[in-house]
């Protein structure tokens, strides 16, 4: 059963029961805590190798409460290309996305929780 995400609000989010401070990756097996990015507020490929690893039918890329991380054209050419189909949300509506989306597909999700 993929994760499921109990909650979110600025700064902070629970998954399964677990409480994380920092932005996550949720992948269908798992969650990975202290997520950074090589630049805070933008999401390039190189910040995606644990989803390229095994990549997912959909990513749903959270930006934010504020939506304030962006997403290159460059890195969803990248991801299309690789098949996956990218959902771009600020955070609150990405983890609804998220969870709607994993109890029907291969979903994974990167979240930026500030900002």
């Amino acid at each position: 059963m993929p994760p499921r995400i109990d909650r979110y609000a600025f700064g902070t989010i629970t998954i399964d029961g677990t409480t994380y401070r920092s932005d996550v990756v949720v992948l269908p097996d798992r969650v990975v805590s202290d997520w950074w990015r090589h630049e805070s507020h933008a999401l390039a490929v190189e910040d995606l190798s644990d989803i390229l690893a095994e990549p997912p039918d959909v990513l749903v890329v959270g930006t934010g409460a504020s939506g304030l991380m962006r997403v290159s054209g460059s890195t969803l050419a990248a991801l299309e290309a690789r098949g996956v189909e990218v959902v771009v949300e600020p955070t609150e509506k990405a983890v609804r996305t998220y969870n709607r989306l994993a109890g029907e597909r291969q979903a994974a999700a990167c979240l930026h929780l500030t900002c």
